[in-house]
């Protein structure tokens, strides 16, 4: 049975894993979504919330990794919803939903065990894009991260996971959200491009309600001298590996 949308692209992620498609036009999946999905400390059973899922990636590449998770996928555009839901279907997956949901209006329960998102963070300032779906994707309005970083810690069970994945020039910004979200035990970990340069993506892994200190963690390089791939990179981005943000791999 052939699931994919008219006006989608077929392809793959995690080395030919997961069969994928996405919209022709608009936003395109990036490396993101991969690396955030292997920092959730998902295990069998447990119950998974991403809000901009998008066509799926995320969740996609998380169940790869965790076969027995159960996810849900909420997503403001109800075209890439559905494509999420037929990339879901193409691979098989029937514990993972996708739901043409706006977060910040979703009437969430304390039910999940992780939460995690690449939010939109990019201002409104400048020419905004001609096509609606980059636009959402991208472009946040002032305070819209505090918003969403509500929303995912009001979802989660005590003692949750929420991770976000986000340039390093909104950390200070990220923090104090999840702060005031009640995830104050935050651990960060940087994306290097290449070593020797600045960190230009981190992800963040909090705890909702949580105890302990911020923790930076050593991070990954992700592309050798020559440009392939690093090594680790490789090892999560074809290999379907995980990222242990938590001291012993599971929930803190």
């Amino acid at each position: 049975m052939n699931h994919q949308p008219p006006g989608s692209s077929s392809g793959t992620l995690l080395g030919g894993r997961v069969a994928y498609s996405q919209m022709l036009d608009g936003y395109r999946t990036g490396l993101e979504p991969i690396l955030l999905a292997a920092a959730v400390p998902a295990r069998d059973g447990d119950d998974v919330l991403e809000a901009g899922t998008g066509a799926g990636a995320g969740l996609l590449a998380l169940t790869a990794r965790v076969p027995g998770v159960r996810g849900v996928g909420l997503e403001i555009d109800p075209e890439l919803a559905r494509l999420a839901s037929a990339n879901f279907a193409a691979n098989g997956h029937e514990g993972l939903q996708a739901l043409a949901e706006d977060v910040t209006h979703w009437p969430s329960a304390s039910s999940f065990d992780h939460a995690f998102a690449n939010p939109p963070w990019h201002a409104a300032a400048g020419t905004p894009s001609v096509n609606a779906q980059r636009r959402r994707a991208k472009v946040a309005s002032a305070g819209l991260l505090a918003i969403w970083a509500q929303a995912l810690a009001r979802s989660l069970r005590p003692r949750g996971t929420l991770s976000l994945i986000l340039p390093a020039s909104q950390m200070g910004e990220a923090m104090h959200a999840l702060r005031e979200a009640d995830c104050p035990q935050i651990c960060l970990f940087p994306l290097w491009k290449c070593a020797g340069e600045p960190a230009r993506l981190v992800i963040l892994q909090a705890t909702r309600l949580g105890r302990g200190p911020c923790r930076m963690l050593p991070g990954m390089v992700l592309h050798a001298a020559d440009g392939r791939l690093s090594e680790a990179a490789e090892t999560i981005l074809r290999g379907a590996g995980a990222l242990a943000l938590q001291p012993s791999g599971g929930r803190s």
